[in-house]
């Protein structure tokens, strides 16, 4: 009785399921698994499984995704069509899909236009440069209560994500949340906890974690939401009023939000201002370390910088070298999915001309990593680290990128592109390449097998901003004999 039963449940399954595509939509492909379709696929490997579908079907195309339908647009002269259209395309329910999701949170008059109004009191202008400072000034303080600011001379091994991570994240707490900046415990703690859930974030957005990984997941989250919340709970006596933490309490009591759900959305900040920067200057250093000629640029132009009044200061505006490396890292390894739903039918016109119908109540995602940034039609031998790629010949920067004869208005797509910008982005350029600096001026930094490559991605990460490394590269440093101290 039981085979018949479940051959029952499959019959339904694909008669109540049946889609078939309409004049002008886009190319069609379920997959061979009814209502899952393409889901284990793309969850294991995102930017392999669309690249496959890409070259299928081409720069559109929909896709059966676990019942939902998903057109992938991966045509950049198209893009504006969508980042530019609010009332055939929504982003406030997928995001808010997520934050239940990932965050157990629930923000349902969550405004992102207000959010972003509220983020660029803090991250443009007068509030960008008081985040900057604060942030060279955490950092000096964490390298300089490190084991090799104690013992200089002696050489410190650890694996270089690690390294990275550990200091950019906690730079980053401190200057964006309200806490003792002498209790190294709860520093540590933070970011124990956090690397702990941020691991399992992809699954969690997924449905995929397991009973224990949710489990673990659950405590880490219990634990964040304690930490992060003490102080602007009255935990803490005489805190500040004007910071930021406290700036965006106020905006969140402004959304008429519940004091449980203010507690959890500080996670939320902690993932979405901290959990990129550390993995970037991972992948910028591990780029230069294997790339000795890069590593060589990147040094000459550092020693140029030292011998000016105020290096770090001349960091904002004096390093095409720099500049040209991290933008080369960044559009090897950000890999963001931007997704809209589609709340009524729209004619999306693509650059060669042809109109295809989006359906209402399917998903619409832009995958910028395929393309432009990894298109090889736009950039040449895209796999390949080329530490210039964004340099002209008189080392001013580079924009002038084309496809098919036709410049382009979007080469590289790592924060997003025209209102929906990263507003937080230069906050986190002047922090890595703050952390850059400081390491390359005063540290020897060395791999300890100056035979190994960079370690391979993690797939389950593409979608997710910054990718991450499946296992690390071993380093060794110390400070280097000519400064006493950072």
């Amino acid at each position: 009785m039981l085979w018949p039963a479940i051959l029952l449940f499959i019959a339904v399954i694909v008669i109540f399921t049946r889609r078939f595509r309409l004049n002008k939509e886009p190319p069609l492909d379920k997959g061979n698994i009814p209502w899952l379709g393409h889901a284990l696929e793309f969850g294991r490997d995102a930017a392999k499984f669309l690249n496959r579908m890409k070259k299928k079907h081409g720069d559109i195309f929909t896709v059966r995704v676990a019942g939902l339908y998903v057109t992938v647009l991966l045509d950049p002269n198209a893009y504006d069509a969508l980042l530019s259209d609010t009332k055939a395309l929504d982003f406030k329910r997928y995001a808010q899909v997520l934050m239940r999701r990932m965050f157990s949170l629930n923000l349902p008059n969550h405004d992102p236009a207000s959010e972003r109004s509220w983020m660029k009191q803090h991250f443009q202008g007068p509030g960008l440069v008081k985040l900057c400072e604060s942030m060279q000034n955490n950092l000096q303080l964490l390298l300089n209560s490190t084991d090799v600011a104690q013992n200089p001379m002696q050489w410190r091994q650890d694996g270089l994500f690690s390294f990275c991570y550990s200091l950019l994240f906690r730079a980053g707490y401190l200057t964006l949340f309200e806490v003792d900046k002498s209790d190294i415990t709860q520093l540590t703690t933070v970011y124990e906890e956090f690397r702990k859930f941020d691991g399992l974030l992809a699954k969690l957005a997924r449905l995929t974690a397991k009973k224990g990984e949710r489990r673990v997941a659950s405590e880490a989250q219990e634990r964040l939401w304690d930490l992060l919340s003490a102080c602007w709970l009255g935990e803490r006596a005489g805190a500040q009023r004007n910071t930021w933490q406290q700036s965006y309490l106020q905006h969140l009591q402004s959304e008429r939000v519940e004091e449980e759900s203010q507690r959890r959305a500080m996670l939320l900040q902690l993932w979405v201002t901290q959990g990129n920067a550390g993995p970037a200057a991972f992948w910028l250093l591990g780029f230069l370390l294997t790339h000795p000629e890069a590593m060589l640029a990147v040094r000459t132009e550092i020693r140029s910088l030292q011998l000016q009044r105020h290096p770090l200061a001349s960091l904002q505006k004096c390093t095409p070298v720099l500049d040209s490396v991290l933008k080369e890292t960044l559009r090897l390894r950000a890999a963001a999915l931007i997704t809209r739903e589609v709340i009524q039918d729209k004619l999306l016109p693509m650059s060669g001309g042809r109109e295809y119908l989006l359906r209402r109540g399917d998903r619409v995602c832009l995958f910028p990593f395929l393309s432009p940034q990894m298109d090889p039609q736009i950039h040449s031998e895209p796999e390949k680290f080329k530490y210039n790629r964004f340099l002209n010949a008189d080392g001013t920067e580079r924009t002038d990128f084309f496809k098919g004869g036709v410049r382009m208005k979007y080469y590289n797509m790592p924060w997003g592109a025209g209102g929906n910008m990263c507003v937080g982005r230069h906050f986190a350029i002047s922090g890595i390449k703050q952390f850059v600096f400081m390491v390359l001026a005063y540290l020897d930094l060395e791999l300890c097998d100056q035979r190994c490559t960079m370690p391979p991605v993690n797939p389950s990460r593409y979608g997710f901003g910054m990718l991450q490394p499946i296992g690390d590269l071993e380093i060794r440093y110390r400070l280097k004999p000519t400064s006493c101290s950072l």
